[in-house]
């Protein structure tokens, strides 16, 4: 049995697309559906049963742990504008926590979902060593709680055989389009371009960087997922780092959205909201060394990925997951 957390929402639905293409369907998803439209992440998706989060631990689930080899926990609260610490603690803590707990006594296999969120405004760097880790300072309650559960995690004195963290850098990709506000920047330019003929970006209040010219590391969702599966099929353990390694502007992802529809890039620079712009992070990087050393993957451009993305999903009737190949 595998089990994935969060397996209605982006990431995770893609991954059960990965996971069914590799023929594996013994699957438990647990997610929160809600009234919108992320149960159509799940059309065409094969699994065992679909759990509500808050009915995970009752004593008639107990026999979903029973013959359970492997956990991809990627269900939490996703938002870095989530302002309620309290409810991030619930949910990105103290539930992982528990879950971990059970992978322990079952030593299942466990991947969770970190973020480079963690990693603050970057003074640090970006590398993933388990030593560094202390040393971080988020710049948001949501990546607070991601540190510390990284940090619970390396100090628990218990662990199943093999364990991982993955440090997700900016996924771009189909099924993200219940995420409102946390949808990423490629899917909202595609809807500017489709409304407006043009982007907006927002402007730089670093003199470091011009206009449009903030660095992130975007990776395509297909990528993630792909490295996620290769991870938990290896020997290792600890927290890694998932990027590309290759920080892009966010100017040459509108351009390269502009570009896989065939448009001249037309772009104006906004007002960033006061809200946001002494937690914003200006350039990430994800140093992949340590991951390029346990599992081997050829990584999408960006180019690439956002040309996939727009061509095969975003300008079609229906837009979901229905491979993972490029």
């Amino acid at each position: 049995m595998i089990m994935v957390t969060g397996g209605a929402g982006f990431i995770g639905s893609a991954l059960v697309k990965l996971l069914n293409d590799q023929n594996k369907k013994n699957i438990v998803i647990v997610d929160r559906l809600h009234s919108g439209k992320k149960w159509m992440n799940l059309r065409g998706l094969k699994y065992y049963r679909l759990v509500k989060v808050e009915d995970l631990f009752l004593d008639e689930n107990k026999y979903l742990f029973d013959d359970l080899q492997e956990i991809y926990h990627l269900g939490a609260c996703s938002s870095t504008l989530e302002t309620n610490a309290d409810y991030l603690w619930k949910n990105n803590v103290e539930f992982s926590q528990k879950l971990f707990k059970v992978a322990v006594k079952k030593n299942s296999k466990f991947l969770y979902a970190s973020s480079a969120a963690t990693y603050g405004n970057g003074d640090l760097g970006y590398n993933d060593d388990h030593a560094s880790i202390g040393k971080l300072r988020p710049l948001n309650p949501y990546g607070y709680s991601k540190q510390v559960f990284d940090e619970w995690i390396l100090n628990h004195p218990g662990k199943p055989t093999n364990w991982f963290g993955v440090k997700f850098f900016n996924v771009y990709g189909p099924n993200e389009y219940h995420k409102g506000d946390m949808r990423s920047v490629v899917m909202k330019s595609y809807e500017q371009i489709r409304d407006t003929k043009k982007v907006k970006l927002f402007k730089s209040y670093d003199s470091k960087y011009k206009d449009g010219e903030q660095l992130r590391d975007f990776i395509y969702v297909k990528d993630a997922v792909e490295c996620m599966v290769k991870l938990m099929q290896s020997k290792s353990n600890g927290i890694y780092n998932l990027g590309t390694g290759k920080a892009r502007s966010f100017k040459d992802l509108a351009t390269a959205t502009f570009t896989a529809l065939n448009l001249t890039p037309s772009i104006e620079y906004i007002e960033m909201p006061e809200n946001i712009r002494n937690q914003y992070q200006y350039f990430t990087e994800a140093n992949m060394s340590k991951l390029n050393s346990v599992i081997k993957h050829d990584f999408a451009s960006l180019e690439t990925g956002v040309a996939n993305y727009v061509n095969d999903y975003l300008i079609k009737a229906n837009p979901y997951m229905e491979t993972i190949s490029l």
